[in-house]
C-alpha cells in the first residue's frame, strides 16, 4: 500500500503547528479501514499520533470507563489515515492461537487462515484488541516479543515466519489500566501480567467536557433543541459522577449514560415527542429500564431535578 502524508490541523480539525504531518495511506477502498464519521478529538490525539509516528518497541494501552470513546479515538484516527484496522473483542476464552491462525476445512482441503495478529503484522495493519484486561495474562504474554519488533514465527504452519511491516501498531482498550478491577462493576476483568504491560504507553480517557459533548449530540440528533441537549448532558455528567464515586451522595451508581447512550436518549426523546412524559419514558428505553428499582429511581431523580418542566412535559422540543 502507498503511503501519503497527512497534515495534523487539517486532518484532525485541531490547532497544530502548520507544518506537522503524519503518514497513513493514500488508498481509500480498503474493506478494514474505519467508515469517518463526525467526531471531536481531544487532548489524547497527540499522544496517539506520536505513537503512529514511532511506537520505539511500544504498544499503546486506552484505559477508561464504559462508553468514554477509547475505541472510537483509535478508529477515527485511522478512518482519517486511511490506516486499516484488524479489530478483535477479547473474552475469556480467547486464545494466542486465535489470533494468529488456525487450520480450516475449505472446499474438503485443510488450508491454514491467518488470523489478525498474523494479517496485521504481514500488511502494517494496526491490530486493536478491545476489553484486553478480559483475556487470560498468560496467553496475552504471547504477544512480548512482536510487540518489541521481533518476527512471529508460526509453528503450527511449518515454522512460517512473518517479519513485521513497518507500519504495524498494536492498540488496546481496557476499563482498567491492567491491574485488575477494584470497583466490582466490570465482571470478568483480569489482572495482568507485569511484564506485559511494561510494554505499553497508558492514556487514561474520560468522558467528554460538556460543551464537546453538546457539539456531538448537535451532529448526531440535528433537530433536538441545544437547551434541551444541555439538560441531557448535566443529567449525564451527574449520573456519571455517581457511577464513579464522585457524587455528593454516598450511594454509587452500577450503571452509567456514556456519550452512546446520551445519544440513544435524545434520538428517542424525539421519536416519543408528543406522547406523555417522552423524556422519561426514552431514559427507560436507553438506559434505567435494566437498572435496579432503586437505582432507577436515583437516575429518574436526578433527571427531575435537572429537567425541570421537560421531565413532565409532553414534548421534547
Amino acid at each position: 500500500m502507498t503511503t501519503q502524508l497527512f497534515n495534523v490541523g487539517q486532518t484532525f480539525g485541531v490547532k497544530a503547528p502548520a507544518g506537522l504531518v503524519i503518514e497513513g495511506f493514500s488508498a481509500t477502498d480498503h474493506p478494514l479501514i474505519p467508515p469517518a464519521t463526525p467526531y471531536v478529538f481531544r487532548q489524547g490525539l497527540a499522544a496517539l499520533i506520536a505513537f503512529l509516528r514511532d511506537p520505539a518497541g511500544d504498544a499503546f494501552l486506552l484505559t477508561g470507563p464504559t462508553g468514554s470513546g477509547k475505541t472510537s479515538l483509535v478508529c477515527q484516527v485511522a478512518a482519517r489515515l486511511n490506516w486499516p484496522v484488524q479489530s478483535v473483542t477479547c473474552h475469556g476464552r480467547l486464545e494466542l492461537s486465535d489470533l494468529v491462525g488456525q487450520f480450516v476445512l475449505i472446499d474438503g482441503s485443510t488450508r491454514f487462515v491467518h488470523g489478525p495478529l498474523a494479517v496485521a503484522l504481514r500488511e502494517g495493519h494496526l491490530l486493536l484488541l478491545n476489553e484486553i484486561d478480559l483475556m487470560d495474562p498468560a496467553e496475552l504474554a504471547g504477544l512480548n516479543d512482536v510487540i518489541e519488533g521481533q518476527p512471529l514465527v508460526i509453528a503450527q504452519n511449518g515454522g512460517e515466519v512473518i517479519r513485521p511491516h513497518p507500519k504495524f501498531r498494536v492498540f488496546a482498550t481496557g476499563n482498567s489500566a491492567g491491574a485488575g478491577d477494584t470497583t466490582g462493576l466490570y465482571q470478568g476483568v483480569l489482572r495482568q501480567n507485569l511484564a506485559f504491560l511494561d510494554r505499553f504507553r497508558v492514556l487514561p480517557v474520560g468522558y467528554l467536557e460538556p460543551e464537546v459533548e453538546l457539539g456531538v449530540l448537535a451532529g448526531a440528533v440535528p433537530s433536538l433543541p441545544p437547551e434541551v441537549g444541555e439538560k441531557l448532558i448535566a443529567v449525564a455528567n451527574e449520573v456519571r459522577r455517581l457511577f464513579v464515586g464522585e457524587g455528593e451522595s454516598t450511594a454509587q451508581l452500577t450503571i452509567t449514560l456514556s456519550t452512546r447512550t446520551l445519544v440513544r436518549w435524545a434520538r428517542l426523546a424525539l421519536t416519543f415527542r408528543g406522547a406523555p412524559q417522552p423524556i422519561r419514558f426514552a431514559l427507560e428505553q436507553a438506559l434505567t429500564a435494566r437498572a435496579d428499582p432503586d437505582q432507577r429511581e436515583a437516575i429518574h431523580r436526578v433527571a427531575a431535578d435537572v429537567m425541570g418542566d421537560l421531565w413532565t412535559g409532553s414534548s421534547a422540543a
